[in-house]
């Protein structure tokens, strides 16, 4: 081979690839900060408000009914009110309160009541959270559509 084939045949760092990088790390940075704040308030509340053997899972019910209700204002302000800065909606909305609300312990819940003969608290349970996390958002949401209709002369 030539020397301009070997040199053709290099690998050579592709700048898009340095480029797309660089404005992904702030997005990766905020998103893990989020999440590391938002996990440790859920956390916190679990350690506060401990669930018994067979009992309902409290915290993490209102865990996800609390994270939802915020999300749904949450969005309502940064889509109707405030046009946010790029990085807003990763740390609050994914980070934060994707790390709060757990619904992979919701599932475990479920598993462990059902798997220690609670099959009707499990049951109870999965509809409640669901039915109350859907009802949470979509509250919220016109909640503050109103609120911020109302304030507007």
């Amino acid at each position: 081979m030539t020397a301009p084939e070997t040199e053709s045949l290099r690998a050579r760092p592709a700048p898009a690839r340095r480029s797309e990088w660089r404005t992904q790390a702030p997005l990766v940075a905020v998103v893990a900060v989020g999440g590391a704040l938002g996990a440790t308030a859920r956390y916190a509340l679990t350690l506060a408000w401990p669930t018994p053997p067979g009992g309902f899972p409290w915290a993490t019910f209102w865990t996800n009914v609390i994270g939802c209700a915020v999300i749904g204002v949450f969005m309502v302000l940064i889509t109707d009110v405030w046009a946010a800065h790029r990085l807003v909606r990763p740390f609050f909305g994914t980070g934060v309160l994707g790390g709060f609300t757990t619904f992979s312990t919701y599932a475990v819940d479920i598993r462990r009541l059902v798997d220690t003969g609670h099959p009707r608290t499990g049951l109870a349970y999965l509809a409640a959270t669901l039915v109350a996390a859907l009802a949470a958002v979509w509250l919220a949401s016109v909640a503050a559509r109103l609120v911020l209709t109302r304030r507007q002369p």
